[in-house]
């Protein structure tokens, strides 16, 4: 289990960009019925909501969902991870999944699921990050490796159908329609202190290992940290989403 209070304030709020971008679609068919898959703290619920959409919002992790519960009592909550979601068949008009694919294990059978509750002409948004414009969070890829800190990142099984061409073919081959992919580029502006506290608070695979250092190792880190994204202080860190969008 992650720790929701700290991914509210960072990792929340830095995928909170994408939010209207995913809910175009159900912006313009004015979906009533909106599955929001990998739901975390709920930014993407929230916007729903105020649309005024009928939300059910899913994911595999109990303090997030207590934390959206506690928010959002008018949206139904479930606990469930793709590939397998508890719902019939044809019972949504959109889906939306704010960087909740690139976590899955098996892409294409989480397509499968996802259309399987669409309704015919419903509509799927999906959003992940392009790794390589990823500078929020590479920064500390690299704070770990310059400490000279062992680390062993973990697979990214997503890198086999991250780019555009590859989920654009992928989407088609699970059934769907009008499959597109744009990428989506902005400047995550965010205090680098509160922002390196955040991440590290979060845990997961990634970076949760951070915490599990000796306090000396955690410093030589942070310091290695601290030095690499002070350029990006001003500014704020780019960062760069595809979003896809196809029809069922």
């Amino acid at each position: 289990m992650t720790n929701a209070e700290a991914y509210d304030r960072g990792f929340a709020h830095l995928s909170s960009h994408t939010v209207g971008h995913l809910l175009a679609p159900a912006r313009q068919s004015r979906a009533r019925r909106l599955l929001d898959v990998g739901c975390g703290t709920g930014v993407v619920t929230a916007a729903a909501l105020a649309l005024g959409a009928e939300v059910t919002a899913v994911d595999s992790d109990p303090v997030m969902l207590e934390l959206l519960a506690r928010r959002h009592p008018y949206a139904t909550i479930r606990r469930a991870a793709l590939p397998e979601l508890p719902f019939e068949d044809r019972g949504f008009d959109c889906v939306a999944g704010n960087f909740v694919i690139n976590h899955v294990t098996d892409a294409p059978a989480a397509l499968g699921e996802l259309r399987r509750v669409l309704r015919p002409g419903g509509t799927l948004a999906l959003s992940w990050w392009k790794s390589d414009e990823m500078t929020a969070t590479s920064v500390f890829t690299e704070a770990i490796a310059a400490s000279g800190v062992p680390y062993d990142p973990p697979a990214r099984p997503f890198s086999a159908h991250d780019t555009p061409p590859l989920f654009t073919a992928l989407l088609k081959g699970a059934g769907f329609r009008e499959a597109a992919v744009e990428a989506v580029r902005w400047r995550h502006q965010v205090d680098v202190a509160a922002w390196w506290t955040d991440v590290v608070e979060v845990g997961g695979p990634r970076f949760g290992m951070i915490g599990f250092q000796p306090p000396e190792v955690v410093r030589r880190i942070r310091a290695e940290y601290a030095r690499l994204a002070a350029p990006y202080e001003r500014d704020g860190f780019p960062v760069c989403a595809y979003l896809a969008r196809a029809v069922r």
